[in-house]
Order: C-alpha cells, then structure tokens, then sequence
C-alpha cells in the first residue's frame, strides 16, 4: 500500500530519500513527490527549505547529469535535450555544459572508436550508418563530418 504524504514531516522525509540516493532537480522531485500524493504547498514549502540548506542544489544536480551522461558515451546536444525535457532552464543548462570541462570532440573519438572500432567509413552506407549513431548520441553533424572525413581527428 503506498504511504501518502498528507504532512510536511512526510513529503521532506520522502524528498531527503530521494536526494539520498542521486541529485535531483527541482521540477523531477516535485513530480516525484505530487506521485507520492504531497500536496503542491507541501511540496513547495519542503523544497524551498532544502534548497536553503543546500540539500538540493539545481547546479549540482545539472553537474552530476551532465557528468553522467558524459561518461556514457552522450554529446552536448543530447544532453541539453534530456536536461531541457526535465525542465531545467536553457540559459543554466547552457553554462552547466560550458562549464563542465569536457572536450566534446574527444569524447566523439572514444565513442566512435568504441562503437567502429576506429575504422572510417568506406561506402556512402557505412558513412550513413556512423553519421546515425553519433548525431543520435548527440554530436553535431559538424563534428561527426569533420571525424568521418578523416579530418581534424587528433590536431
């Protein structure tokens, strides 16, 4: 039977256990919490409180996402999709991923040579098929050009 979360002791308990296991933005812990059936007042109210003790934290929860994400093997434009979706704003997503100390093109390199095992493409559908898989993974047509042509690959 599910618990209901019908008082401010309940929805921070239940938002501090969620915090405990990953980050989390603040509009996914709302959603989370109005499943649990918190009121949007309690919701609110317990939210802004953590957020004053500095238990949630939107730039730490958009660092350990993007850092994630990153770490799979994601490029920038899928990343700022995904955050997007999960209502984060644009303009803090934007600096996050600037900010994030990654070199995108080098993570292209190691996904390309995980997946293609280095190999350029010989034939128009092989070229096609990396050209996919990396812009689906979130690299700009630019860069996925620019590694498939052989150029700018390790300069």
């Amino acid at each position: 039977m599910p618990v209901v979360l019908d008082t401010p002791v309940a929805v921070r308990r239940s938002a501090m256990d969620l915090l405990a296991r990953r980050e989390h933005g603040r509009v996914e812990l709302t959603r989370k919490l109005r499943q649990r059936g918190a009121s949007p007042e309690m919701i609110d109210e317990a939210l802004d409180r953590l957020t004053e003790e500095g238990l949630l934290s939107e730039s730490r929860y958009l660092e350990s996402f993007i850092n994630y994400r990153a770490r799979s093997g994601y490029g920038p434009a899928r990343i700022r999709e995904e955050l997007n979706q999960r209502g984060l704003q644009r303009s803090d997503v934007e600096q996050a991923l600037r900010e994030s100390g990654f070199d995108w093109r080098e993570k292209l390199i190691e996904v390309w040579q995980r997946k293609f095992a280095g190999e350029l493409p010989r034939e128009p559908r092989e070229r096609a098929q990396q050209t996919r898989f990396l812009v689906y993974r979130g690299y700009s047509m630019d860069m996925v050009g620019r590694l498939l042509s052989g150029r700018d690959m390790y300069d």
